[in-house]
Order: structure tokens, then C-alpha cells, then sequence
């Protein structure tokens, strides 16, 4: 099931000549914010200012599901996951969403350094790879994936130090499949910063999909530890449980998962029915996967997890 579950994620894939959306958003606690859209399973990067009431507004958006980071000034970050499609979306292929965050939803210290300081090693990164970082991000929010990509590798050929080329490279590979390259880069990333909370919690999903079971539960541990609220590192930490057949603890994680973002991209309710299914707890299993289709309507194999639902429910 949890290879199953990696594939189903990075298979949305736009296709051309697709229908655009917009996304209309609200944050919560309101006041003027950052809100970066990042592709949670395509490469894809786009920024915005809200209004001193909140509002935002992305458009031509192609279908898929994304991450929403939200930085406050006197906050730090937030994140959730946000599902674009024709089942969420309304006939204007609008699609509305509010952000309703906590306080403990917010990561303050290390946002805020990483908006405020600059590491010596950083101080070091040549101007000129700045200026290929930069055009690598403008090139991810054009979908232009293979430039994006060589901007980044020009970057670090220049500056092995710099981290965050490092870590958006990595990403790039992890979400176009080449998860060797990925781990790599990953790796180079944490060298660079050990701090690196992203490098950190990424290394932790490739190793997971790799099958390296001993290091991803190594990295995917210490992801929860630095971010305890961070939905990612504890879908992934239940995730490596499942596959280890650690059940209890893979339950316990990715149940925390679920209720920081009941949406993720990782899928936490998968995991959960499979485990369920495993100890004959049918009712439980289809109560896993009507809360996945609540937020996930235009899954790929959206009818047939209601075939399963439908059986499991006999």
C-alpha cells in the first residue's frame, strides 16, 4: 500500500491545453501576509501578498494540489494543503478558501531567521547564482521545469554552499521521479545547513521511498522533533512505521498528520484504511477513505476507492 500510496501522489500531472483556475483566499488570523503557493506533487512556485485583511488571489492555476505557506511578520510560517480541481472549484473554476490557523500552527524562530539573517556561508553565494536561483523560481511559476532545473544546477556548480539551490534541485528531482538524484541533493543540502528543516524532512521522504527504512526512520524522527506540528514530517514518520510494520506507532503518527491537515498530499487516510484492513476493521477502513475522498474529490481512482467504500461497508 505505501508504494501504492507514493505513486498516486506524484501521477497528477498537468497536461496542456487543460482548464486554468483561479484561488481565492482568506487568512486567518488576518493582517498582511507572504503567501508562497508551492506544487505539493509538481514542480511549481508562486508568491503573493495578501491585503491588511487577509486576501489573496492566485490565478491561472493548473489543476492539482498545492501547499500554502503563510508568513506573518509577528507569526512566522504556517502551512496547508490546498486541492484545485473541478471538485473543488466552483463553475467559474474558482476555487474560495479560508486559512484558519493557531498558534502553534505557526514555526516562528526559524522562519524568522531564515527572513531576517544571512549565514556566512550564504554572505559567500555569488551574486551571480543568486541571480540563477532567482530565475529558477520565476521558471518553476511558468512551468518550465527543465530550465528551472538547469538555472539550479548552474547555481550549485557555482556555490556548493548554497543550501536552498541544493534542497529546490532536490525537490525538482523527488517530484519528477528521479529519487537517487534526489537523495543527493538532499544530503548536500543538510551538509551545507545542517539546520535546514526542509533538506531535513525531504531527505526523510526520499529515503521512504527508497526503501531505506533504517536512515528514513533516523531523519524522519528527527523531523518530528524539530517541528512536532508539521504534518509532513509525521505522515512520513507514520508512513516509515507502516513500512518497519511498526503498526502502532505508524497509527499513532499518522493520525496527528491527519488532524494538522486533514488534506495533505501524503495521504496519511490511505495508509491508515490499509492498517485497518489489515486487522479486519472494515468500518474503520471505509471511514478512512470517505474522509480522504472529502478532500481529495478528484483523485484518479476516485470511483473506485467508492467501489471499495461501498464493499467494505457490507
Amino acid at each position: 500500500m505505501i508504494r501504492l500510496l507514493l505513486c498516486g501522489v506524484l501521477a497528477v500531472a498537468a497536461v496542456a491545453g487543460e482548464p486554468l483556475y483561479e484561488l481565492i483566499g482568506h487568512v486567518s488570523p488576518a493582517g498582511a501576509a507572504t503567501i508562497t503557493l508551492f506544487g505539493a506533487t509538481s514542480p511549481f512556485q508562486a508568491e503573493t501578498l495578501s491585503d491588511d485583511g487577509g486576501r489573496f488571489h492566485f490565478r491561472k492555476l493548473q489543476a492539482g494540489t498545492y501547499t500554502a505557506a503563510v508568513y506573518l511578520e509577528d507569526r512566522g510560517e504556517a502551512r496547508q494543503t490546498v486541492e484545485i480541481g473541478p471538485g473543488t472549484a466552483d463553475t467559474h473554476r474558482r476555487v474560495s478558501l479560508t486559512l484558519r490557523f493557531k498558534d502553534t500552527d505557526f514555526v516562528f524562530a526559524d522562519t524568522v531567521r531564515r527572513q531576517h539573517s544571512i549565514s556566512a556561508k550564504e554572505l559567500a553565494v555569488p551574486e551571480k547564482a543568486l541571480r540563477e536561483f532567482d530565475a529558477a523560481i520565476r521558471d518553476l511559476e511558468k512551468h518550465d521545469v527543465a530550465s528551472a532545473a538547469k538555472q539550479l544546477e548552474q547555481a550549485v556548480e557555482m556555490a556548493p554552499q548554497f543550501s536552498i539551490a541544493w534542497n529546490e534541485l532536490g525537490t525538482i528531482d523527488y517530484q519528477t521521479r528521479k529519487y537517487p538524484e534526489a537523495e543527493k541533493c538532499f544530503r548536500a543540502a543538510l551538509e551545507q545547513d545542517p539546520s535546514a528543516y526542509e533538506a531535513l524532512v525531504n531527505l526523510g521522504g526520499v529515503l521512504l521511498t527508497l526503501q531505506k527504512l533504517d536512515e528514513a526512520l533516523v531523519y524522519n524522527q528527527r523531523a518530528v522533533l524539530a517541528r512536532p506540528n508539521d504534518a509532513l514530517a509525521n505522515s512520513q514518520l507514520g508512513g516509515t512505521y507502516f513500512a518497519v510494520k511498526n503498526f502502532n506507532l505508524a497509527v499513532k503518527y499518522l493520525e496527528i498528520a491527519r488532524r494538522i491537515d486533514p488534506a495533505h498530499f501524503s495521504h496519511p487516510q490511505l495508509v491508515l484504511a490499509e492498517i485497518h484492513l489489515r486487522f479486519g476493521e472494515n468500518g474503520a477502513a471505509a471511514d478512512d477513505l470517505e474522509d480522504f475522498l472529502k478532500y481529495h474529490p478528484d483523485y484518479p481512482t476516485a470511483d473506485k476507492i467508492r467501489e471499495n467504500i461501498a464493499r467494505l461497508r457490507q
